[in-house]
């Protein structure tokens, strides 16, 4: 991510429906698999400017770390309950990592040129029964300017989504598509900018506010979908539905190790 996209989170991420809702959803399933508790930490890897760390400040010991120094500048202007760090994570947190009670990476491994060595990193240095919290953008049909502002290697399909752990020593509690019901109405807008050539959008992003009403009505929609999945996790089972704008997972380690192919190669630079 570039400078003026990081300044542009921090303007509107507290209003714009799809940081809001998703932010919703992220704070339910959180609580689905580790009910608040100011002892327990709760991490988040790529942190940004800082705002999906923030919104569990209230119940949790938070921190967030992010490779860009100006995000966690932003970050701890923002949001002063919540301990930032820049630089890599695992390394760069050091025994704090190991404390992690769950590990958030909102929309993250989609910057990352090797997503399977990042996400083997954090495993292999948490503790047992370390839930991960996994969001990334879905379906490459959706690729737009959007994507290439973004710095974005991919998006994902749940195969390809389920390969990044297919191997590693961890429980899968969740894997479902997600922002489903506004999946026609995103399709088109990507595609229309795709034709053009250019986002619809600040920064060289999509985003920007709508009108009061709509930006309401957009995000009940989308939030509307957590029920469907903490269903989906208590139960066990995989919500069944189609395409989604995003993919959701959550992980659980296990006893085990991490093979060392999967720790081998040493790029991880994060957007």
């Amino acid at each position: 991510m570039q400078s003026e996209q990081f300044q542009l989170h921090a303007e509107i991420e507290q209003r714009h429906w799809w940081f809001v809702a998703r932010r919703q959803i992220v704070r339910r399933l959180v609580e689905a698999v580790l009910p608040p508790n100011a002892g327990q930490t709760v991490i988040d890897v790529g942190c940004g400017t800082g705002a999906n760390i923030a919104a569990l400040a209230d119940g949790y010991r938070t921190i967030g770390i992010d490779t860009s120094p100006e995000a966690i500048e932003l970050a701890t202007k923002r949001f002063p309950l919540v301990e930032f760090t820049c630089g890599f994570a695992p390394d760069d947190l050091g025994d704090r990592f190991g404390e992690a009670d769950l590990v958030m990476l909102n929309d993250v491994m989609e910057h990352v040129s090797d997503d399977f060595q990042l996400l083997s990193s954090l495993i292999a240095a948490a503790k047992r029964d370390t839930y991960f919290l996994l969001t990334v953008p879905a379906d490459m049909a959706l690729w737009s300017p959007h994507d290439v502002a973004f710095g974005h290697y991919r998006r994902y399909d749940i195969t390809r989504f389920r390969e990044t752990w297919a191997d590693l020593p961890v429980t899968e509690l969740l894997a479902s598509p997600f922002n489903s019901r506004l999946y026609p109405l995103v399709r088109w807008v990507r595609e229309r900018n795709r034709k053009r050539g250019e986002s619809s959008g600040a920064a060289g992003t999509d985003f920007n506010i709508p009108f009061q009403p709509i930006n309401f009505a957009l995000r009940a929609v989308f939030q509307s979908e957590s029920r469907r999945l903490v269903r989906g996790l208590k139960g066990g089972q995989e919500p069944s539905i189609g395409h989604g704008v995003s993919l959701v997972a959550i992980l659980r380690r296990k006893d085990g190790d991490v093979p060392n192919s999967r720790l081998s190669i040493a790029d991880q630079t994060e957007a």
